[in-house]
């Protein structure tokens, strides 16, 4: 019914910039709301960041001010500004959601920052 498909992960310097992008389709890809998560090695994954369908987007305190989300409803895609980057940042990022009681994830893209 869905599936997720990220890109635009790499390396950066710390103090860079990143646009990640994640892209659903399937049956039901215009209906649902995307989310970002991000897992750092040896760490459990987090939650990063939600764009509700309706339009409603939230992010996670951690950071805040840093990065930010929006969805472009038209290409069913949602995309992650991440701005002053650091090696705290560096992780697998995710993009999921959940329909039909089920929760869909993508295959992740890496960021890694280092100088």
């Amino acid at each position: 019914q869905l599936q997720l498909m990220e890109s635009g992960g790499g390396l950066v310097h710390p103090g860079g910039s990143l646009t990640l992008s994640c892209t659903a389709s399937g049956s039901a890809s215009s209906r649902v709301g995307l989310a970002w998560y991000r897992q750092a090695p040896g760490k459990q994954r987090e939650w990063v960041a939600t764009q509700a369908r309706g339009g409603a987007r939230r992010v996670a305190d951690s950071v805040q001010g840093r990065f930010s989300v929006w969805l472009d409803s038209g290409k069913n895609t949602i995309y992650l500004y991440m701005n002053n980057l650091q090696s705290d940042d560096t992780a697998a990022y995710y993009c999921s959601t959940e329909f039909g009681g089920r929760t869909y994830w993508g295959q992740g893209t890496q960021v890694l920052v280092s100088s």
